[in-house]
């Protein structure tokens, strides 16, 4: 696996080690020191998956993941993996909020880091080439091959892994699933049963493509068990 990583990190001595790790494992990676410039590297293309610290000297990294991300004024849909601070999950659930598709916790291995990257980058267009490339609930819209979701012809804003997330469940419309089985269905990072990222992501998804968020009807929750996506829609 290769791709151009982009490390935005003002911590030097670590962005270093981290960069030569990434660089023997086949990735190109870069670096910028501060949330502006990563912002304007990310703007100018060419960059697969962001590596996004929360503490930065110029701005707080959450700013710099909204600015990314999919709101007023966004500058790409760019993978971000967020290093939060360890012990702190109001950063991680803040940030899954503003629409990071992983965290990981300092202090952490590079392996795991390199895991968490490869897994984030597998989820891409072709991966399930022989599967429809549309499938259609109602006005909802979903185009796996231009990884787009509308919702009466209006474009949803979906991370890379909010796509992932909702397709797993619309392909299984109607089957009750686990967050275990969702996770294994985008082949993502294991987690413990009790984390609530999942929770957090499927809040966002519902916010994109639900009349009301508040009272869904197409992504539902099975209380104690997990989620299960409507077969009957609008």
């Amino acid at each position: 696996m290769s791709g151009t990583l982009l490390l935005i990190e003002d911590d030097l001595r670590l962005a270093q080690m981290v960069a030569e790790y990434l660089r023997q494992a086949g990735f190109s990676c870069e670096h910028a020191g501060d949330g502006q410039s990563g912002l304007t590297r990310v703007q100018a293309g060419g960059v697969d998956l962001v590596v996004l610290d929360l503490m930065l000297p110029d701005m707080d990294g959450l700013q710099v993941c909204q600015r990314i991300r999919g709101f007023p004024g966004a500058v790409s849909q760019v993978p971000v993996l967020m290093l939060t601070a360890k012990g702190d999950p109001m950063d991680r659930i803040i940030g899954l909020e503003l629409g990071a598709d992983d965290y990981l916790p300092k202090p952490f291995e590079p392996r795991e880091l390199l895991a968490r990257i490869k897994a984030i980058l597998r989820r891409k267009p072709g991966e399930a080439a022989e599967a429809k490339s549309h499938l259609s609930f109602g006005s909802l819209e979903i185009d796996r091959d231009a990884r787009q979701v509308s919702v009466h012809g209006a474009l949803c804003d979906l991370t890379s892994y909010q796509f992932d997330l909702l397709v797993a469940l619309a392909e299984r419309a109607g089957r009750v699933l686990t967050r275990d089985q969702i996770m294994e269905a985008v082949r993502g990072r294991e987690l413990e049963a009790f984390d609530r990222s999942i929770d957090v992501h499927m809040g966002r998804i519902r916010a994109a493509i639900e009349v009301d968020p508040k009272e869904p009807k197409r992504i539902l929750t099975v209380r104690g068990v997990g989620y299960v996506f409507a077969k009957q829609q609008d």
